[in-house]
């Protein structure tokens, strides 16, 4: 079970921090990562980090903005959210995969969202 929190509403250029807590699962045996989506828009990855913390994989859209990071003694992936625009406005999802980290089809593990609100 993947549970996110940390959602909210942020202004422009403002940051969040988003947390997801793993249960019923080797934590440490997967990669974890965070995708968006936005009303009518497709589900879209945002963020990868590999199980032994040495890799990590960004959208271009938030390389330099958005910083993902794990914790497995508290089986827990974080995704900081600095320099926020309208447009990262979306339901992020965390999820933890055996294979791959850049596409949705890797992953096997889904939470269920939590909403990100960015105020133009």
């Amino acid at each position: 079970q993947l549970v996110e929190s940390g959602g909210g509403l942020a202004q422009a250029g403002g940051s969040l921090r988003l947390s997801c807590a793993a249960s019923g699962l080797t934590f440490s045996r997967y990669g974890m990562g965070w995708f968006r989506q936005a009303p009518g828009k497709e589900r879209e990855f945002v963020a990868g980090i590999s199980r032994s913390i040495s890799s990590t994989y960004y959208a271009e859209s938030v390389k330099g903005r958005f910083t993902i990071s794990r914790d497995n003694a508290k089986n827990t992936v974080y995704l900081q959210m600095d320099s926020l625009k309208p447009e990262d406005m979306a339901l992020y999802y965390c999820a933890a995969s055996l294979f791959g980290l850049r596409e949705a089809s890797d992953y096997g593990y889904w939470g269920q969202g939590t909403q990100v609100t960015v105020s133009s």
